[in-house]
């Protein structure tokens, strides 16, 4: 895993990214850009730093911006932009737009795998593939208005879903990743399930600290080992094996 400290830059009025980039061990030429949305907590990009550093470090370029669902838009407009924002600039930090994952994590998984699929989506900001982590699908997503389950239990996915869960997920129960997996799976969709033995904030390399009320890296071993899995499945969902 590389330790390399991210730039930080701004994505919007205001609004912070944090630019990971690939090691240059790991990477030659332009990189496979992940965009990658945290969960329901405002502004916790840093919980996604140790699981961005471990994508980093297998050749990806990974942006993490903050962003506000307590809002009263439910956080869409910090979403969209950062969206927009990595897909006009992430050639800028060495990034192969050509190659680009929208991936989250709990409820930015929702939200990534929504905007990835919906038939309204631009196709200037539609990505290659997405990734849900630890995610429900069946509610609908503040960024489209639809229940992204919905949308793909009636047809298939336009581009590649790949999913992860924490069998040990007491947060976000697994039958609601098998539902959309079945889902993709009815129309031949192109997906991939990863069931982890780990639970809900394992899944990206952090453990839940009740005292601060936030995740926080993990040490465990067993958890790191279960985290860098999540991490190759961003690698495989942009193309590198």
């Amino acid at each position: 895993m590389t330790t390399a400290r991210p730039e930080t830059v701004p994505y919007a009025d205001g609004r912070l990214l944090d630019v990971h980039r690939p090691t240059t061990a790991a990477a030659s030429g332009p990189a496979p850009v992940v965009l990658l949305w945290h969960g329901s907590g405002p502004d916790e990009r840093d919980v996604l730093h140790t699981l961005a550093q471990e994508a980093a470090g297998l050749g990806l370029l990974v942006l993490v911006p903050d962003w506000r669902p307590d809002l009263a838009d439910g956080g869409r407009a910090d979403l969209l932009a950062s969206l927009a924002f990595a897909r006009h600039n992430a050639a800028a930090y060495g990034g192969d737009p050509s190659r680009f994952v929208l991936a989250g994590w709990s409820l930015g998984g929702r939200e990534a795998v929504a905007v990835a699929t919906h038939p309204d989506t631009p196709a200037e900001l539609r990505p290659t593939a997405a990734v849900g982590i630890a995610s429900a699908y069946g509610r609908p997503a503040t960024t489209t208005g639809d229940s992204p389950l919905e949308q793909l239990t009636a047809g298939p996915s336009p581009v590649p879903v790949l999913l992860v869960l924490g069998t040990a997920d007491e947060v976000v129960p697994a039958e609601l990743t098998h539902q959309l997996s079945a889902a993709l799976t009815k129309h031949m969709s192109t997906a991939e399930l990863l069931e982890l033995p780990t639970d809900h904030a394992g899944v990206v390399m952090t453990v839940y600290d009740s005292d601060v009320r936030r995740c926080v890296p993990a040490t465990d071993p067993a958890t790191l080992a279960a985290g860098r899995q999540t991490a190759a499945v961003l690698a495989r969902a942009a193309g590198l094996r």
